[in-house]
């Protein structure tokens, strides 16, 4: 298959995948030939006579893989934004024969002897910071992987691995086919009375695209609360809509995730931990799975308190129309009528100030401009990954190019749920690759001739993806291993979160948040008055997290040998334990559907949003109390934080940003927890 476009480097600007050429039957035989091509290039390292160097080994494993690493980056978008059967079949076979690779070379013995001895004399090489680090990096990362072990226990471990990949596999397209499942279908527009005009027609639209035509359908979205529980009058469509968005997978993914957790906490003693957090933590910036339990454990109170005065809100306002106790599904919508009646604040009203590509250009990019210098240009001529992903090409305010920024905004049936950040291509100064990132997004599709117009939370979904984004378009490093977002994933939120800031930031607010017919601006008052009122829901936002993060924790610091007979029970005993059970407020995630942690590589480490929130909310006070020009202080995010990668301890980072280590008081100010 010479005609294959992975087998070669792609002769496209930055390396841009070469779409148009790529079709389905391509990915398997160039994972199956990338495989074999870094094994053989393993075997170069290892039957090389010439003494152990960081050159002849540690380099020499870094340019390794380079065919696999090409199709790995494209397909794991392809699966995830626009999949088909035949990709779905493509992922179910190469889940294990990825997994069993990795372990191929990580249980190398001849090589981890290479690394190995070389750790031993790193004092004695002579080399600069980076290079020190990635030697004890990949030292770290190939005991972690078993090679430490006996033949006995690596064979279990290769088992093991293989029975997860597969599995993970399975519980993601499991959790795909049942969201599209379950989506809401109505039969008229009456049922959808407190939905706007636009959204109406936008289901419309969904209907007729999913073979439904003359009806309406409400797509579900990843997390558990749907937006349109915000507005949706109707209690009982309100009660239908949640119910099939809680119910989704329980029945196929309830057995998945007991059988992942056993096997993740047998691997877990196999490599010498107690627990499968316990191994996952040690590796992260957090350490220990007391620091983990100590910072959630500190939170769930006050939050759980402040979930309750705002309930006890709620059913003020929701007994006038007789309902005498707050059902889950009642609570956005009582949310959205005490914002009304006490903020001044009509979520529905906001959006005709938030189209899609004003945000985008006036808000977003000029926010890049603003603390970093730079400029995007759309490219047309190349070609993505799906006719709704669009190109853009990110310069350097002095006209330097920087790399490509994809955005593929918009909701469909071949998409998971949720948003996220891609790298098609990583930085690396030992390569001389520059970067391609790409952001997803769900937002729904408009009618034919009606802007997409954006939620409060879509806004902010949109800020928070592309702080990945710049992520990756600042990386600086030499290695690959470093590059862009490849830092520990209780770090890694936080570039995310902090480019959250822009969207109220004052002068960019004023940028973008324009009505879309008459121009006029967002009035500051109505912004003032979002912000209070945003306040008064952080107890439901807390609340709503914690439960996802204490249930992933309860999961894996199961010890081995303990039995989950029923994971559904377990999960309603793991949240009242944790003092986080609120029948109104159910978790974010719910087991069945918990892609971060059984399909996402997020297991035993959804705590990372928050801990990273730590960070995020001492940087934006720095950012605004450093009494330096936002030009200014954006250059020193980037050079000291975003541009390193993992080329330095994280938290070294962040206190040559700052100037001192992170403190919580910022963080439990901004949700009211102080």
């Amino acid at each position: 298959m010479t005609e294959n476009p992975f087998f070669a480097a792609s002769p496209l600007v930055y390396e841009l995948p070469p779409y148009a050429e790529i079709r389905e039957e391509h990915y398997l035989p160039a994972y199956e030939r990338g495989m074999a091509e870094q094994l053989a290039e393993i075997a170069a390292i290892t039957d090389d006579r010439a003494l152990p160097t960081f050159e002849n080994t540690l380099v020499a494993l870094e340019r390794s893989g380079g065919l696999l690493r090409r199709v790995d980056a494209v397909f794991r978008n392809q699966s995830s934004s626009d999949t088909t059967d035949l990709l779905d079949e493509v992922e179910a076979k190469v889940s294990p024969l990825l997994a069993a690779h990795h372990d191929a070379i990580h249980l190398d013995q001849r090589l981890f002897a290479r690394i190995e001895g070389l750790y031993g004399d790193r004092a004695a090489l002579g080399l600069d910071p980076e290079s020190l680090r990635l030697l004890e990096r990949r030292y770290t990362a190939f005991v972690r992987s078993g090679a430490r072990l006996g033949a006995a226990e690596q064979a279990r471990l290769r088992e093991l691995n293989a029975e997860l990949a597969a599995l993970g596999t399975t519980f993601q397209q499991n959790v795909n086919a049942a969201t599209r499942s379950a989506a809401l279908v109505v039969d008229t527009a009456e049922e959808l009375a407190g939905l706007s005009e636009g959204a109406i027609a936008a289901a419309a639209e969904n209907a007729r695209v999913l073979g439904h035509e003359g009806r309406y359908v409400l797509s579900l979205k990843s997390p558990s609360n749907q937006p349109e529980l915000a507005q949706l009058a109707d209690r009982s469509v309100r009660e239908r809509l949640l119910a099939a968005s809680l119910a989704r997978a329980g029945e196929d993914n309830g057995p998945l995730a007991i059988r992942m957790t056993e096997l993740r906490a047998e691997r877990a003693v196999l490599l010498g931990f107690p627990s499968h957090a316990a191994y996952v933590v040690a590796d992260e910036t957090a350490g220990t799975v007391e620091a983990v339990s100590g910072l959630l454990a500190r939170l769930v109170e006050p939050a759980v308190a402040n979930a309750r005065r705002e309930a006890a809100e709620l059913l003020k306002v929701a007994a006038a129309d007789g309902i005498e106790e707050l059902a889950a599904h009642d609570w956005a919508y009582y949310s959205e009528k005490v914002r009304q009646s006490s903020y001044q604040v009509d979520a529905a009203a906001l959006r005709p100030y938030f189209e899609l590509e004003r945000v985008l250009r006036d808000g977003v990019f000029f926010a890049a401009k603003l603390a970093y210098g730079l400029e995007f240009t759309e490219r047309p001529d190349l070609t993505a990954h799906h006719p709704d992903a669009r190109v853009f090409e990110v310069f350097e305010e002095d006209g330097t190019a920087l790399g490509l920024f994809i955005g593929d905004f918009h909701a469909r049936a071949s998409k998971r749920g949720g948003a996220w950040m891609d790298e098609l291509v990583g930085q690396s100064g030992l390569t001389g690759r520059r970067p391609v990132v790409l952001n997803n997004l769900n937002v729904p599709r408009p009618a034919p001739g009606e802007p997409a117009l954006l939620s409060w939370d879509e806004v902010r979904t949109l800020f928070h993806e592309f702080g990945h984004a710049l992520h990756g378009l600042f990386s600086d490093v030499r290695y690959p291993l470093f590059a862009g977002t490849a830092v520990p994933r209780d770090f890694v939120e936080f570039p995310s979160q902090v480019n959250e800031m822009w969207m109220v930031r004052p002068e960019v607010l004023a940028n973008y948040a324009r009505h879309h017919a008459t121009g006029e601006p967002l009035p500051v008052e109505l912004v003032e008055r979002m912000t209070a009122a945003e306040g008064f829901g952080e107890g439901f936002r807390t609340v709503e997290y914690l439960a996802a993060t204490l249930l992933d924790w309860a999961w894996h610091t199961l010890p081995q040998g303990h039995r989950v007979e029923d994971a559904e029970e377990f999960e309603a005993r793991a949240l009242a334990e944790a003092g986080i059970a609120v029948p109104a407020i159910p978790p974010r995630y719910r087991t069945s559907y918990f892609q971060h942690i059984f399909s996402s590589g997020y297991s035993a480490g959804y705590y990372a949003y928050i801990w990273s929130e730590v960070l995020d909310a001492d940087t934006v006070r720095w950012f605004e109390t450093n009494g330096q020009p936002v030009r200014d202080s954006g250059e020193l995010f980037r050079r000291e934080l975003l541009a390193r990668g993992f080329g330095r301890d994280p938290l070294e980072s962040f206190r040559a940003v700052v100037g001192r280590a992170p403190e919580t008081a910022p963080l439990l100010e901004r949700r009211g927890l102080g």
